[in-house]
């Protein structure tokens, strides 16, 4: 069997964030605020999968069709986004994630639509591409396609010049750029400098370990992260967190942090060690979680995966 028949693809990923550079060797294109999908394509089917290898197109039936749109089979990297108001809506694609009544997913589709933005090919038909450099890849991806839709698209670049894409999207609140390297391999599941984000905003994912309710409707995250195996604490989210974002937890008894400050923890609800949730802030040197803003749970994230990056 081969890559696109075993239907086991991981998505390469973004080891670190940068200030904005210019090089000659470098691509650069839009961040899109969305979420990370590989998109199995043939004449006969359409299979759209999360990072956790999760299928996930009864949750956005109106992609069903993209498969018309390419040449042949392709397994294509990109994202899955909302757009609103002409911009990627992160928050109305969370809450599609989310539902699962039919109806409720035919009535969204219609009002908030989602559209596929492939920006990578690791397998066009019969060829595995992994060990092709990006600027081929590109290529592949290009002759794949016999037609984009507001549906399906694939992602533009500029050669060399990341400073002005960067300035661009500071002017339009757009969420920063990916640079990547023209030579650059694919290398599924691993963190690779080759692919870096520049970003108006940090973001990051953590584990939920727990809450501490403030007042009527008013909670703080205990926020964790893996560390060689073991659930570590990394802080406190309040911001952004709604009576919704709690009743997404199942509560247990004992604490699942092995070592926690009492102080910060005073008064916690343990909960199961389940839920990844995206948290944005300001970037700064002291590797701390300034201004943090809970921006909703990561289903396509592993608990492990929220891991420290050394």
């Amino acid at each position: 069997m081969n890559l696109f028949e075993e239907r086991k693809a991981e998505a390469m990923l973004i080891k670190q964030m940068c200030p904005a550079f210019d090089s000659p060797d470098w691509i650069y294109e839009l961040k899109l605020d969305g979420f990370r999908c590989l998109a199995y394509l043939d004449k006969k089917e359409t299979d759209l999968r999360n990072k956790r290898n999760v299928r996930v197109l009864d949750k956005f039936p109106e992609l069903r069709d993209i498969k018309n749109c390419v040449a042949g089979r392709g397994i294509l990297d990109g994202e899955v986004v909302v757009m609103k108001n002409g911009v990627p809506d992160f928050y109305e694609l969370q809450r599609r994630t989310l539902l699962t009544d039919p109806f409720k997913i035919a009535l969204a589709a219609e009002r908030f639509p989602a559209s596929f933005v492939a920006y990578d090919c690791l397998f066009c038909g019969e060829e595995e591409l992994l060990d092709m450099p990006l600027m081929q890849r590109k290529e592949k991806l290009a002759a794949l396609f016999l037609r984009e839709t507001p549906r399906f698209a694939f992602s533009r670049f500029i050669e060399g010049r990341g400073t002005s894409l960067y300035q661009l999207c500071e002017e339009q609140e757009l969420e920063g750029v990916v640079a990547k390297h023209k030579g650059s391999l694919y290398h599924m599941g691993k963190r690779t400098k080759d692919w870096v984000k520049i970003k108006r905003m940090a973001d990051d994912d953590f584990v939920v370990a727990g809450y501490i309710r403030k007042g009527i409707n008013h909670y703080s995250l205990i926020l964790s992260k893996y560390r060689k195996g073991t659930l570590v604490y990394k802080g406190h989210l309040s911001s952004g967190v709604t009576k919704e974002a709690i009743s997404c937890l199942s509560p247990v008894t004992d604490a699942v942090l092995p070592l926690f400050p009492i102080a910060e923890t005073k008064g916690a609800v343990w909960v199961k060690p389940e839920k990844v949730c995206r948290v944005e802030y300001m970037p700064n040197t002291k590797n701390s979680l300034r201004q943090p803003v809970f921006r909703g749970y990561r289903d396509d994230v592993m608990p492990w995966e929220a891991e420290e990056i050394e």
